[in-house]
């Protein structure tokens, strides 16, 4: 083997690091394979585009072991894979977050989401690898969550140097080649290699961590589109008194025009509160209660990550408790009875404070309340309609449509 001249990338170093992530990490093979590698002297360590180009530093690539090697690139792909950057694009829309270091709390936060079980199993921690125990923070949240429960300050002094690319924040850099430079994915591409991923983690549910089957569950069943739907509800919320919660100086208010030499914060408006009811009966089956979860898991991003504002009740024929949402896998669905969701509006509507919209994620085998006072929503699991049949009991029952005060939608 030939060594490299002094001062440029050895790519058989790089690209043994990276057979070795496959065969460790055999689910991301199509990923990390996927990835071009480009050879940059501006990038700290190793980085990605949106665009699924990776850009190395020769000098990091010199002194870095290749069994750390292997854990930086799936540190990297785990960044496209998890759309880190199209995320970090709508937390900054959605919460006035401006500038190189608002990005660089993204960039922490992604990587505490990544790196909090990507490593062990083979795979080395690359040194200086950032996990939420770093920060004092739980293991096994999202970007968003974490995003609101630290600052830039002392504990994060010595991150200053981080800089996984675009591809981890969204926030284009200087090296980047851009939409228009050579060797990048089409979007079409991008989800087929996604998918592929998916397919393999899937397949092999036993041998990945939590986090990962996680997002290949919400590959393969994308949720609905909550902040579209839960529109009417936030647009309501943001023009109602008494809305606004907190002033930021992320987006100045306009007044600051009329006062020479000071800058005036805006008044925050605060995302709806949720109220998920979700049906719990024997006539929902096991999978239908996972794609709820994720619905809800959905919903909590939809609201900006305010978990605070999401609460959640399962529902049978009875709803005797409403969970605050901490991890959506940590609901417990308990039912199995009849169905009467009228129970569950009615734990929903007594909540304090009321909520905004309701949510019922439901296969529609109920008697349905009044109109509440309230918007809802109706996200229905489909079932095969079947002449003639008018028992609940019965599994092919097709029930009556939802009321028509309800927008409704069909989940799965």
């Amino acid at each position: 083997m030939t060594a490299p001249a002094p001062g440029t990338l050895d790519l058989d170093k790089l690209f043994a690091a990276r057979l070795h992530a496959a065969r460790v990490r055999p689910y991301l093979a199509t990923a990390l394979f996927a990835l071009h590698t480009v050879e940059s002297r501006r990038v700290p360590t190793m980085a990605v585009d949106r665009h699924w180009r990776c850009y190395a530093s020769p000098a990091f690539v010199d002194r870095t072991p290749v069994e750390e090697l292997a854990g930086v690139w799936v540190h990297e792909v785990s960044h496209l894979l998890r759309d880190h950057h199209g995320r970090g694009d709508r937390v900054a829309r959605e919460r006035g977050l401006t500038g190189p270091g608002e990005r660089l709390r993204m960039n922490i936060a992604a990587d505490c989401e990544i790196n909090d079980d990507a490593f062990g199993d083979g795979l080395l921690r690359p040194e200086g690898a950032v996990t939420p125990g770093f920060l004092k923070l739980p293991e096994g949240q999202l970007m968003e969550d974490y995003l609101r429960q630290f600052h830039l300050g002392t504990l994060t002094h010595s991150l200053a140097w981080l800089d996984c690319g675009s591809g981890a924040d969204g926030l284009e850099r200087e090296w980047d080649l851009g939409p228009d430079g050579a060797h990048g994915l089409s979007p079409q591409e991008r989800d087929a290699v996604r998918f592929r991923v998916a397919q393999g983690i899937t397949a092999r549910p036993g041998d990945t961590p939590n986090g990962w089957r996680r997002w290949a569950d919400e590959a393969f069943h994308p949720p609905q589109p909550w902040r579209e739907l839960l529109g009417a509800a936030v647009r309501s919320a943001a023009s109602s008194s008494g809305v606004g919660e907190d002033y930021t100086y992320g987006r100045p208010s306009r007044r600051s025009a009329g006062v020479p030499g000071a800058v005036l914060p805006s008044l925050r408006r605060r995302p709806p509160r949720v109220c998920v009811v979700i049906d719990t009966s024997g006539s929902v089956s096991d999978a239908e209660l996972g794609s709820a979860l994720l619905e809800v898991t959905a919903i909590s991003r939809a609201v900006g990550g305010r978990r605070d504002l999401v609460t959640v009740v399962p529902c049978d024929a009875a709803a005797p408790v409403a969970h605050a949402l901490c991890r959506a896998e940590g609901i417990p669905l308990v039912g199995g009875g009849g169905t009467d969701l009228r129970t569950g509006f009615a734990k929903a509507l007594r909540a304090q404070p009321r909520p905004d919209v309701v949510v019922v994620l439901t296969d529609g085998q109920t008697p349905w309340p009044d109109r509440p006072p309230c918007r809802t929503v109706v996200g229905l699991f489909p079932r095969e309609s079947a002449a003639g049949s008018g028992d609940e009991d019965d599994p092919d029952y097709t029930p009556d449509a939802p009321p028509a005060w309800a927008r409704v939608v069909v989940i799965g």
